[in-house]
């Protein structure tokens, strides 16, 4: 066996390059089936993000459905998500990023456009095959107006032609059409309320005409309960996701009643960030395949209603999502932390599984693998926080006896979302060059109970920043890493709590701000209807608690910064507008403080283009590199 050379920590030499991790490497999404065949999102870096839709036919044939330059991609709340629909006879139906109007196209011919409603936008589609038309989620955006409007609305399939068939709440979202046609069941919410807050499970009647009538709200009347995914059991009954027990278990509506289908203290869904979510799917009347999480990791699972029997199944993942069945096969995509995200067939009898489609095609040696170890620490409120820690890892090489790796604290983005241990070749990134890494799940996350995520309630800015400073020192106690090489790094609410803990707390020596939040105030009175009213539970009411803002603001505190940062900004994110960065770029500037600005004309919230990718991951090692006095090895 090769003895490791001896090298500083960073420097090591990895053959995980930005290059090769970009390489054959897609975003896998939003897995439909028509029968046997199967549908999937593709988002391709090297066509600069364009989401593609692929279809799988059982004889093992794959090909791309959507030809360029169409991009299925939606932006209803921004974040988009259920931007297509594949019907039982074939035909698809999809938003189209540039124009955000619906097609329609049969696999093998050239998409058509169906609607011509320039001021709408549409998602999380649903096929209404007796009255000929599509019930979706409408958008529609009114220069006179500050906000655009939602509602539920009807597409004709003739000629396009949209009616608003429900109207009246800020956003709506999971129309779901009853077996027999009759019925409709959909989700909405009001201004100050996030999905994951507050919602109301609808349910109405449908005549012949297409009109709504008896409109009744069957779960979510307290306005304390977040409710998502309803799904139609094949019998007539409904079945949703609900919190009223402080975890987001599977309920069922039937003959007036609400039942708790299983309860468990474990996680069935996802927070409501975008449409089309999944977690449970029917293989028949009383069996239902279900992925649940419990302390930080996804599990999938049979489920039998009838019995209130749940069994595992087990596969080699940790993560799943886009559930959806034949009652034969389910698909979905899965991802551990030794495997790429990729979709998956399992044959629900023999228990057998076929890949489909891997994200990446890279193969990564064992011997750089840095496997996620599951973490749990006091923070400074007395509350314990959890984490997924990272040592660095690399066959080849190995850090002076005498030395500590330094320590790259991940704030996730949301902040109401969750790390999970799943492969991440950009963690490996650095882990392979001698970085040990630590991706945490600060109060606030989901996955661990309503309790945990109202932790942030008024608090974002403190639990989030002292339970990833916490992170770092406990790491620091245990002798795993250097305590005087600590970084930490985040996007958008992520790059936020990174901006808050590199102003307000002097345990890190350096940082990267990915199209972060720097000014709370600016946050509050300029970005997107989805999030306009978010800052009110996660700090308080503005204008009443402008204190607040400001003085959880870093831009208001850049006095307090003293170590280098450097920052990534889109100049079309309408998210986090650039001016946030830009105003903090300008203080630290005034400051003398080292600081670099990377900005990217095309990019929006998030980067998509490959070049751009690999721009931003290689400028973040060089500055911690110049940062730390380590010599970064060429790739």
């Amino acid at each position: 066996m090769k003895t490791p050379k001896t090298s500083d920590y960073g420097s090591w030499r990895s053959p995980i390059t930005a290059d090769a991790l970009l390489a054959g490497s897609i975003g896998l999404g939003a897995v439909q089936n028509s029968g046997e065949d199967v549908f999937w999102l593709e988002a391709r870096p090297a066509e600069k993000g364009r989401n593609v839709l692929v279809q799988s036919r059982p004889d093992g044939t794959v090909r791309d459905v959507t030809p360029a330059p169409f991009n299925v991609r939606t932006r209803v709340h921004e974040y988009g998500g259920g931007a297509f629909l594949v019907t039982v006879d074939g035909v698809v139906y999809f938003s189209n990023f540039s124009d955000q109007q619906v097609y329609f196209q049969s696999v093998g011919q050239e998409p058509q456009q169906l609607t011509h409603t320039p001021d709408c936008r549409f998602a999380d589609f649903v096929l209404d095959q007796p009255r000929q038309r599509l019930i979706a989620v409408g958008e529609r955006h009114n220069a006179e107006e500050k906000e655009p409007e939602n509602f539920l609305a009807a597409i004709s399939l003739e000629n396009g032609e949209v009616t608003a068939i429900a109207t009246g709440h800020d956003f709506y979202s999971s129309p779901r059409l009853s077996p027999d046609g009759q019925k409709l069941a959909w989700i909405t919410w009001d201004h100050p309320n996030m999905p994951w807050d507050a919602t109301q499970l609808w349910l109405a009647d449908i005549d012949q005409a297409g009109n709504l009538s008896n409109l009744k709200i069957i779960a979510g009347q307290a306005g304390n309960e977040s409710i998502h995914e309803p799904q139609w059991c094949p019998d007539g009954s409904l079945y949703f996701v609900g919190d009223r027990s402080d975890w987001w278990n599977l309920y069922r509506y039937h003959k007036g009643e609400v039942d708790n289908v299983f309860p468990l203290d474990a996680e069935f869904a996802y927070p409501h960030w975008v449409f089309g979510l999944r977690s449970y799917t029917f293989v028949d009347v009383d069996t239902i395949i279900c992925t649940f999480t419990q302390d930080g990791a996804w599990q999938l699972g049979k489920l039998k209603p009838s019995r209130k029997q749940l069994s595992i199944l087990g596969l080699p993942y940790s993560n799943y999502s886009s559930l959806c069945s034949d009652g034969k096969t389910l698909w979905f995509i899965g991802s551990g932390p030794t495997t790429s995200s990729a979709v998956v067939a399992l044959a629900v009898e023999a228990q057998e599984t076929e890949i489909l489609k891997v994200a990446s095609d890279f193969d990564l040696d064992p011997a750089y693998l840095a496997r996620p170890q599951a973490i749990s620490f006091a923070s400074d409120d007395g509350q314990t926080a959890h984490a997924w820690y990272y040592p660095p890892t690399n066959g080849d090489f190995q850090g002076p006896p005498d030395a500590l790796p330094p320590l790259l604290v991940k704030s996730h983005g949301g902040p109401t979302a969750a790390a999970g241990n799943s492969l991440s070749l950009k963690i490996q990134y650095w882990t392979s060059r001698g970085f040990a890494y630590v991706d945490v799940n600060y109060g606030g996350s989901t996955g661990y109970g309503r309790d945990y995520r109202q932790r942030l309630n008024g608090q974002w800015g403190i639990v989030d920043v002292t339970d990833c400073v916490s992170a770092a020192r406990y790491l620091a106690d245990q002798g795993l890493v250097d305590g005087a090489q600590l970084a930490i790094s985040g996007g958008s609410a992520g790059g936020y709590t990174t901006l808050a803990a590199l102003t307000f707390h002097n345990t890190f020596k350096a940082g990267a701000s990915y199209y972060g939040v720097s000014d709370l105030t600016a946050l509050a009175t300029d970005t997107h209807k989805f999030e306009a009213r978010y800052l009110d539970g996660l700090i308080g009411p503005y204008p009443e608690r402008k204190d607040l803002y400001e003085r959880r603001s870093p831009v208001n505190h850049a006095e307090q910064l003293t170590c280098p940062v450097i920052f990534f900004q889109g100049l079309e994110d309408k998210v986090v507008p650039p001016n946030q960065t830009e105003m903090m770029v300008a203080a630290l500037k005034a400051k003398g403080i080292k600081v670099e600005y990377v900005a990217f004309p095309e990019e929006q919230h998030g980067f998509r283009i490959a070049a751009n990718i690999k721009k931003a991951l290689e400028s973040e090692l060089a500055f911690y590199g110049e940062v730390f006095g380590f010599t970064t090895a060429a790739d």
